[in-house]
Parts: C-alpha cells; sequence; structure tokens
C-alpha cells in the first residue's frame, strides 16, 4: 500500500506467481520420484497415528482367515463356491473402529437376511408361473426392488442405514438371477447366507480381539485435544499481537499460502473448526459399541460430546477471528497496544487455564469445582473492560486543532520535502519547524516596538502554542509508523497544504485504533462464550457420571 499524491492510498497487491509455492510442490517439482522422500513420507504416515498400521495389519489377517476356507478342500467341499462371499463380506464389513464395523455387520446382515426371503419369495412365485412367465415376474421384481430401496434410503430418518438399502438391491439380484439360471434358488439363498455370515463373524471376531480400536476412546481423545488447541491458539495469538512493532510481518498472501508456518497452534485450531463432521461419525459409531475400557455402564452419553465439541467450536470461531484481526492489513500502533497489555494477557491466560482444565477434567473423567477459575476469568475480563472505558480517548480521535495562521505558510514550504520521507523523518522535521516558530515568537516578543504598540490596559492573551500542534503531529506520525508501507500524502495534485490535511490524519488514526477496540472486543467476547462451554461440560459429566474430585 504506497501513499500518492491527492490523499489516495494505493493498494498494491503481488500477483500469484509472485507468492512461495508449497513445500510439497517445490520437492515434487522437476526433481522426478524420488525413493527415499516416498519411504519418509510413508515412515511419518504411519508415525503419527500408529493403529493406521495395526488396521490395515487386522484387515489383511481377517481376508487371510476366510480365504483359507477356499485354500483347504475340506470347507471347501462343504460351501463350494459359494464361500467367495465370505471374503467378500469381510472387506465391505471391516471397519476401521469396533462401533463402525458393528454398525456395518447390522445393516450386512438385516440386508442379506430380507433380501434372502424376498429372493426366495419372488423365485418361487416365478416358478408358479410357468416357463415362460417366469424371466418377466424375475425382471419386474428387480425393477420393483431397485427402485424401492434407491428411494427408501433417500428418507431423511433412513439415510443412516443407507448401506443395508444397498445390500438388499445387490444380494437379492445376485441370488434371484443366479437361482434363475441354477434352478434352486432356495439353496442358493442359504449357501450365500451361510457364508455372509462366517464373514461377518471372522471380520468381528479380529476386529474386537486383535488391538480393538474403539470409536469412544478416539470421540473422547478428539474432542481433549481440541480443547488443548483452542487454549494454545488464543495464547499463541495474543502474544503475538503484543509483540514489539520493530518485527517484520511477511505479505499477507505469502503468509497465507504458507499457512502461517511460525504459528504451530493456528493449524490445530483450524482443524478444531471441521471436526463436526469426524465428532458426529465418531459418536454415531461409538453407540453400537459395548461397555469397554473406562465407558463401563451402558447407554453412554455419546451425543453430549458432539454437544460440547459445538461449543467449543464457537469458542474457536472467536480465536479465529483475533487471528484474523492479528494479520489484518491495518494495525493498532505499538504504543497504544502496549498500554492494555496487562489486562489482555491476564485475560486471555484465564481463559485459556480455564480451557486446559475443563480439557483435564474431560480426560481423567472427573467433575472439579470451577468457581475460583470462572472468577479468576470474570475479574480479568472486568479489568479489561474497566481499562478500555478509562481510556477511551485513545481509540478516538476527539483533538479538534486548527493550526495558527502565522504557521501555514510555513508549513506549506517545509512538509512538501517531509511527506516523501519516512514517518520518523517526518516527525523530525515537525520538530525543527516548533523550534523555528518559536525562535520566531520569541524574537516578536523581545521586540520593545511591538510591545510599545500594545495600548494600555490592554489585557495580554496567551500565544497559540505550537507545541501541541507538533505533539498531536508526532502522535500521529508514530501512529502511522505501525502501518506496513503506509504514506498517506497531505496534498492535492496542483501541490500545497490543504485545509482537509488534519481530519483525514485523524481518520487514518481512528481507523487503525479501532483494530485494538476489535482485538479486546473479541477476547471479552471469547470469554462470555467459555461461560457456555462450562455449562455444556458440567452437563457432559453429569449424564457420564464422572467422580467427583
Amino acid at each position: 500500500m504506497n501513499g500518492k499524491k491527492g490523499g489516495c492510498i494505493g493498494i498494491n497487491i503481488p500477483p500469484a506467481t509472485r507468492a512461495k509455492l508449497p513445500e510439497a510442490s517445490k520437492k515434487s517439482g522437476g526433481n522426478g520420484f524420488s525413493c527415499k522422500a516416498w519411504i519418509l513420507s510413508v515412515w511419518k504416515f504411519c508415525k503419527e497415528d500408529i493403529n493406521r498400521v495395526l488396521f490395515s495389519l487386522k484387515v489383511g489377517l481377517a481376508v487371510l482367515l476366510v480365504s483359507l476356507l477356499i485354500l483347504f478342500e475340506a470347507p471347501y467341499e462343504v460351501f463350494g463356491t459359494s464361500i467367495i462371499w465370505s471374503i467378500l463380506t469381510v472387506a465391505i464389513m471391516f471397519e476401521y473402529t469396533v462401533g463402525a464395523t458393528f454398525n456395518r455387520g447390522f445393516n450386512r446382515a438385516l440386508g442379506s437376511l430380507l433380501a434372502g426371503i424376498l429372493a426366495i419369495v419372488v423365485a418361487e412365485l416365478a416358478l408358479s408361473a410357468g416357463r415362460i412367465a417366469e424371466p418377466f415376474i424375475i425382471g419386474a421384481s428387480i425393477f420393483l426392488i431397485g427402485t424401492v430401496t434407491s428411494f427408501i434410503k433417500q428418507w431423511p430418518s433412513c439415510v443412516p442405514y443407507e448401506y443395508g438399502f444397498r445390500v438388499i438391491l445387490f444380494t437379492f439380484c445376485l441370488i434371484v438371477v443366479s437361482g434363475y439360471r441354477m434352478g434352486t434358488p432356495i439353496k442358493t439363498s442359504m449357501d450365500r447366507l451361510y457364508s455372509i455370515a462366517i464373514g461377518g463373524f471372522v471380520a468381528v471376531i479380529v476386529n474386537v480381539l486383535v488391538f480393538p480400536i474403539w470409536a469412544g476412546e478416539q470421540l473422547h481423545k478428539e474432542l481433549v485435544d481440541s480443547f488443548t488447541a483452542v487454549a494454545d491458539s488464543l495464547e499463541e495469538c495474543v502474544k503475538k499481537y503484543l509483540e514489539d512493532e520493530g518485527l517484520e510481518h511477511p505479505e499477507f498472501l505469502k503468509t497465507v499460502l504458507d499457512e502461517f508456518p511460525d504459528e504451530p497452534a493456528y493449524k490445530k485450531c483450524r482443524s478444531t473448526l471441521n471436526s463436526a463432521a469426524k465428532l458426529e461419525s465418531l459418536a454415531s459409531s461409538a453407540k453400537w459399541e459395548p461397555p469397554h475400557g473406562r465407558f463401563q455402564h451402558f447407554f453412554y452419553p455419546w451425543s453430549e460430546y458432539v454437544k460440547v465439541g459445538a461449543v467449543l467450536r464457537y469458542c474457536a470461531y472467536e480465536v479465529m477471528a483475533l487471528h484474523g484481526v492479528l494479520h489484518s492489513e491495518i494495525q493498532a500502533p505499538y504504543n497504544l497496544r502496549i498500554t492494555f497489555q496487562s489486562e489482555i494477557q491476564d485475560a486471555a491466560s484465564q481463559a485459556a487455564d480455564l480451557l486446559r482444565s475443563l480439557g483435564r477434567d474431560i480426560c481423567d473423567m472427573k467433575r472439579s469445582i470451577k468457581h475460583s477459575l470462572l472468577k479468576g476469568v470474570h475479574s480479568s475480563t472486568e479489568k479489561l473492560q474497566r481499562a478500555i472505558d478509562t481510556h477511551s480517548y485513545l481509540l478516538t480521535t476527539s483533538i479538534n486543532f486548527e493550526p495558527p495562521e502565522n504557521t501555514s505558510k510555513t508549513l506549506s514550504r517545509k512538509l512538501s520535502l517531509a511527506f516523501s520521507s519516512t514517518p520518523y523523518e517526518f516527525s523530525t522535521q515537525l520538530l525543527n519547524l516548533e523550534m523555528s516558530n518559536n525562535n520566531n515568537n520569541l524574537e516578536k516578543d523581545s521586540n520593545p516596538t511591538n510591545q510599545n504598540n500594545i495600548p494600555s490596559g490592554t489585557e495580554l492573551l496567551p500565544l497559540p502554542r505550537t507545541e501541541s500542534y507538533h505533539e498531536t503531529m508526532r502522535k500521529q506520525s508514530r501512529r502511522l509508523h505501525s502501518w506496513p508501507s503506509r504514506e498517506v500524502s497531505a496534498f492535492e495534485e496542483e501541490g500545497g497544504p490543504t485545509t482537509d490535511f488534519l481530519p483525514r490524519m485523524k481518520a487514518l488514526e481512528s481507523t487503525a485504533a479501532l483494530s485494538l477496540a476489535t482485538f479486546t472486543s473479541l477476547l471479552i467476547e471469547f470469554v462470555a462464550r467459555v461461560d457456555h462451554l462450562v455449562e455444556a461440560v458440567e452437563k457432559l459429566s453429569e449424564m457420564a457420571k464422572f467422580k467427583h474430585e
């Protein structure tokens, strides 16, 4: 953003080609496939979650056990080629968590049972109708079953059972068509059902007994990590906002493409905002799981975890809004920010400690009294509000100053060079200008002719003070210094000072100061939302029967 004559502010947006490309594209561009880099990426992927490796090994073990029924001759003679349905069932039914496997197995079993019953009824009806009408009845039944199942699975209340309706469709079609060609629909249906039952049994046994991955544990851990991520991101955002103004801030477009590498907690907080679907999926799977581990009673309130996660996301929205103010183009000056430094830090640290305490309570499944922490959070927030009210004059430009007439010519002569320099040089030249004006005033006051010209009995009025004007301009210049790459011209295209110079400077100053007001108001709103979060956690601990400390 560069200043131009006429008081206009131009925004220079750098082209996208100048921005730093993501690291992945840099590494892959022009170098071809690297076996070492691929192995390292696979190792890193497995190290992030060891359950990914365990899940893959369990699927391989389950498929191997079912395949032995075909590889050995004795079981193959009993089940024949229908045993292939066991392998298909394991591949479709085996899910990442135990709860999801039970859910998928229920849909698979119920769908296969209904499909088998319908197939037997239709096949017997077709056989009794005669050889000519048999294919027409089978074709009409396939069309009818396909239409009905596809329509019902779109019904809102039937969406969770969508896989079951799909199983009904393809199982019915395969049994009816194969039974028509083989001539034994009842035997074919029973063999398929036996094979499906064997595959489902193997999938459930392996998933439950061999390194089980419980959806309830995953949901519990995910929610606790979200509390920590939001607390860390809040403290990180406030810390960077109160840093010294001498730090260099990269271009916004490049920073967005880099995903803020200097803010590790930001990425975790952003993932919390996108965790709604994951929490709901884990909660729906956890409902199918039997009592296990620390969750020993039936009908555990998994849905309350989803509600707590929803309230936590509303708090995370405020943190992301604070992050947006942190990286906004218009920033409050550093001298103004440190005025409220202690109050902002205190409120942020108290709120972050409360979030971590709530996360620890859920992790340990304990109920602790939060009155002292809540009181500290409310007290620090009230201090911040009182500080804002007390120093509210710093957030507005309420100085209505008109420069003296005898300095307008000198100002127009010397400011033309000052505005082409930096804001620091600008304030220095204003100081020199003030000193020269003061010297001229002293010479006029010491001249006896000027004093003799004053009639006797006339009360001397105080001369206009140029110090207040200098102080005003110096403060404005200092505040403009915190804006990245901004220079504001006070002259029109024809040149010369204009009467709206100070109003424009005051408007820019107010815009910068309002950035701090926005930041503090968002922080106060975050604390207000934390109160609702405490209530949601209290309800969860009560319904889940957490232990009292």
